[in-house]
């Protein structure tokens, strides 16, 4: 039988209940983390009920444990997906990894090398952001390895690399997958090479299709006896949102509905308003480019969604489904075209932090269940260890969400806390939340003294009423004694989590001047 891992005795019961469909397993069951990138909670419609087609997706929602209330915790960069999954992989929040996470302590145990210490096979298929050293020590192997700094922005022309556990991994020996007569050729990749998108789907095939082909493969051939741990990390929906012309037809620009927070330019500077993803498309965003972008967005995840159906099949194929436990998460939300802008480099729920969460497959009973309990990506990693039965690793302080998926149990969580960047940060409660901007002061290049030229904005939302966070709540007098509560409470938070970003390397720390700036009347 599967090791449960022992739970304190007033919510015995509750053990008992969600262990239940451990019961039938003789052996430990094997796991599929498939993780999608820029692919926000309502981008699958059984989640938040919106005009874009997930059926296989959908069907992991009904056979499973779907999470509702997950968020990123934030990002210290940019390139928001880099610092996800250093804490899907390490269970660790923003302030805990190292180098903005881009790389991987080794006292922080990755996830698949917790699964790798209980006898299994880790395995990666697709993206990885992080230092070679830790994946070299995360998995046993793997293919068609994209990342590692090297990108073509293009779906039909991404550099790969083959998995090699000592050496290999540079960028000579990356390479592109490219149709010719009809074949699938392999040929070097050229460092002279123009970023895209140039591919399309008859020059060569898409990332989506590479991952999930691979993942088949896997399954028909995978003959040992150690369980599997499979990585299976997808660049899609990230743009540029290409997908074969039959996805593209599905979604009409003149037919998209636009999301409540539509609005074609952002109501002020939130402090990083002008970066590469915000140059995708011309300012201000006008109904047609919201639409286009919309359109794009949801072909490329329907596309996506036929790859993972094509991955839940093979496991029935080949009578793995049945033992083996299958997550499905986001690392990030999107904007294209909420609030006026078109990445996630904001903390906004849809915009940039709410992600789907789904705990899915033959060996979860309880199926159908929503669990509204607040939780962080870096709570996946101890999610999974409990429901597959392993030990969770000292380094790990994530808290699982496991038990929160019980009738009537506490929440793991009372509240979160986010950041972006020394710009932005924000608290839920309850059914509100608050968001804190300064904006950008300039810094004397000489004396290198802090101009405080720069401003503060405040956002108060009701999340259950607004979820599409359209309504500015903190400028109500009837609001400010629950808005104090809230700026008290992110405060706590900030000590509570330990952020201090000076650790980070920015010139100045968001308290400092958010302290010192006054509000905008």
């Amino acid at each position: 039988m599967i090791h449960v891992r022992q739970i304190l005795s007033p919510i015995l019961f509750l053990v008992c209940v969600l262990s239940a469909w451990r019961s039938a397993a003789q052996t430990k069951p094997n796991v599929l983390v498939i993780y999608t990138d820029d692919h926000r909670f309502t981008g699958i419609r059984a989640l938040g009920y919106q005009d874009v087609d997930t059926p296989n997706i959908d069907a992991l929602v009904n056979n499973g444990v779907a999470y509702s209330q997950t968020y990123l915790m934030g990002a210290f960069h940019g390139a928001t997906c880099m610092p996800s999954r250093a804490m899907l992989m390490t269970g660790r929040n923003l302030f805990e990894l190292g180098n903005l996470g881009h790389s991987i302590p080794t006292t922080h145990t990755t996830m698949g090398e917790a699964f790798r210490d209980q006898g299994y096979y880790s395995y990666i298929i697709g993206k990885w952001h992080q230092d070679q050293e830790s994946l070299r020590r995360t998995f046993n192997a793997g293919t068609k390895i994209m990342g590692l700094g090297l990108y073509l922005t293009d779906h039909y022309r991404m550099p790969l690399w083959d998995y090699q556990s000592a050496k290999g991994l540079d960028k000579s020996n990356a390479y592109l997958l490219k149709y010719v007569k009809g074949d699938t050729v392999r040929v070097p990749f050229d460092p002279k090479l123009k970023r895209g998108p140039f591919g399309t789907e008859n020059t060569g095939p898409h990332t989506s299709e590479l991952f999930a082909n691979e993942a088949v493969k896997f399954f028909e051939n995978y003959k040992k006896k150690d369980p599997f741990f499979m990585y299976l990390a997808f660049q899609a929906p990230h743009d540029p949102r290409q997908a074969p012309q039959k996805y593209r037809d599905r979604y009409p620009v003149d037919k998209m509905k636009l999301m409540p927070s539509y609005s074609s330019e952002h109501p002020f500077d939130n402090g990083d308003m002008f970066l590469r993803d915000e140059e995708l498309a011309p300012w201000p965003r006008t109904p047609e480019v919201a639409r286009q972008e919309l359109a794009d967005y949801y072909a490329i995840i329907t596309h996506l969604d036929a790859q993972i159906g094509k991955v839940v099949a093979a496991l029935k194929a080949n009578g793995q489904y049945e033992n083996t436990l299958i997550v499905l998460a986001g690392d990030s939300g999107l904007a294209v075209g909420n609030h006026g802008l078109l990445g996630k480099q904001n903390i906004y729920d849809e915009d940039g932090i709410h992600v789907p969460f789904i705990v899915s497959g033959a060996l979860v009973k309880d199926k159908g269940r929503r669990v509204d309990s607040f939780g962080y990506i870096h709570d996946i990693f101890p999610t999974v260890c409990d429901y597959a039965g392993i030990p969770i690793p000292s380094s790990v302080t994530g808290k699982s969400l496991w038990p929160a998926a019980g009738e009537g149990v506490t929440p793991v969580r009372g509240y979160t806390y986010h950041a972006y960047k020394q710009f932005q940060r924000a608290y839920r409660k309850g059914d509100y939340k608050l968001i804190e901007y300064v904006k950008a002061p300039e810094i004397d290049p000489k004396t290198k003294e802090v101009s405080l030229k720069g401003s503060r904005v405040t956002q108060l939302f009701n999340i259950k009423k607004d979820p599409w966070e359209t309504l500015n709540l903190s400028i109500f007098p009837e609001h400010f004694e629950r808005l104090h509560e809230m700026q008290a409470g992110l405060k706590q938070a900030a000590i509570e989590n330990h952020d201090d970003n000076k650790l980070i390397g920015y010139p100045y720390n968001f308290w400092d001047f958010y302290e010192l700036t006054k509000p905008c009347e």
